[in-house]
């Protein structure tokens, strides 16, 4: 791989990680610390992935106007501010607006680091952003590992943990990310026509795929927001359930090499890799729902690992392929934003569930929302087949 990918695998890593002592941790911080019921908790994360959305979209649109490199460390110093503030004051109410100015600030950052590696190497397709999917996943194995040493110890200081690495970060992005060469004008395929049907022929199927993807961030999600208290509630501790993150960053790094094959006979079939992804997916939620003890969650943890490997990495993929000249930002913002959408209705309609309805039957309903994700992964493609008619 090119240096320039390396220089941006370590940047994600650092920034993974930092979050990841957070996100994991913020249902239980306001239900047990706070004393906030579990649909105030998802409401709370329903406005930081709201605020994330409308960073998603904006970092896309900086990415094409101003480059990569602005576009992160606007979003980098936005966050050190909220993290700053958010060490010194983490009680009720002012916790959710520095939240939400996280969710802002970890927008801007995520569709320009994605759309970086697709323009710094772009021979590489699916290979780059495995790359920086791989990265964050490494960042997700340390991070929520520290952040459970951390938090046995005093749970308030994870938010210090937290600012730490985002100075780190920070410090990389000045020295190293200014001299990286971002080429955006790389299309020549049929997304360069001038006619309107086909200049949005490819925006329709980005629209259709990344719905299903929505859909799937919202039963995934529920793993950090109520399946976490359901952990708790279960006798398992904390620290367990940050170790049930360090199986899933560990297995995605060590299980490679024996997907690789797969995803090699599957490279230009990315609907395939949905679909294989997105009924592995809802195998792992089918386990959670009947699970009683520790080691049927890591069993669940594992096959929903599998499941993401082929999911996670291919939609930043397609996006990458489907986006015009010079809109490669933007449609990486979609990509997120989705995700955030998703992340941001999940533990809000979760609560909601497992308060009417119990968890084990909450996972079950959110799993078969999954059916419509398999729906729009095999019909994504048909604006593309009109325009060619």
């Amino acid at each position: 791989m090119p240096k320039a990918v390396w220089l941006l695998i370590i940047g994600m890593f650092i920034n993974t990680m930092g979050n990841s002592f957070l996100w994991p941790l913020h249902t239980i911080y306001m239900h047990d610390y706070l004393g906030q019921s579990l649909s105030m908790a998802g409401f709370v994360l329903m406005i930081n992935a709201g605020t994330g959305v409308i960073g998603n979209l904006l970092g896309g649109y900086l990415f094409d106007r101003i480059g990569g490199y602005k576009s992160i460390m606007l979003g980098i110093i936005l966050s050190l501010i909220a993290l700053g503030l958010l060490t010194i004051w983490h009680g009720w109410p002012e916790y959710i607006w520095f939240v939400a100015i996280l969710g802002f600030s970890g927008g801007i950052i995520f569709p320009s680091m994605y759309a970086m590696v697709g323009s710094v190497w772009p021979e590489g397709g699916r290979k780059a952003f495995n790359a920086i999917y791989l990265a964050q996943n490494v960042g997700v194995a340390i991070g929520p590992a520290i952040a459970g040493v951390v938090a046995d110890n005093n749970i308030n200081h994870i938010f210090m943990a937290n600012l730490l690495t985002y100075i780190l970060f920070l410090v990389i992005v000045w020295i190293f990310y200014r001299k990286l060469v971002v080429t955006t004008n790389r299309h020549s395929s049929v997304l360069n026509e001038k006619k309107k049907i086909k200049q949005k022929a490819p925006f329709y199927a980005m629209m259709i795929v990344t719905v299903g993807y929505m859909l799937t961030w919202i039963v995934y999600v529920q793993w950090t927001s109520t399946i976490s208290t359901h952990l708790l509630d279960l006798g398992i501790s904390l620290k367990q359930y940050s170790l049930l993150w360090t199986i899933n960053g560990a297995l995605i790094i060590a299980a490679q090499p024996l997907i690789k094959p797969i995803i090699s006979r599957l490279e230009h079939k990315i609907k395939a890799q949905l679909i294989i992804g997105i009924v592995i997916f809802m195998g792992s939620f089918v386990v959670v729902a009947f699970a009683e003890s520790y080691t049927m969650f890591i069993t669940a943890m594992v096959i929903l690992t599998i499941g993401e490997m082929f999911v996670w990495p291919a939609v930043p993929t397609l996006a990458d392929k489907l986006a015009p000249k010079g809109r490669e930002g933007f449609y990486q913002g979609i990509v997120n934003s989705m995700a955030t959408i998703g992340r941001m209705i999940g533990p809000f309609i979760g609560g909601l569930l497992v308060e009417a309805y119990g968890t084990p039957m909450m996972i079950l309903i959110l799993t078969s929302f999954m059916i419509f994700a398999i729906v729009t992964s095999l019909l994504y493609d048909l604006p593309l087949k009109k325009r060619t008619v």
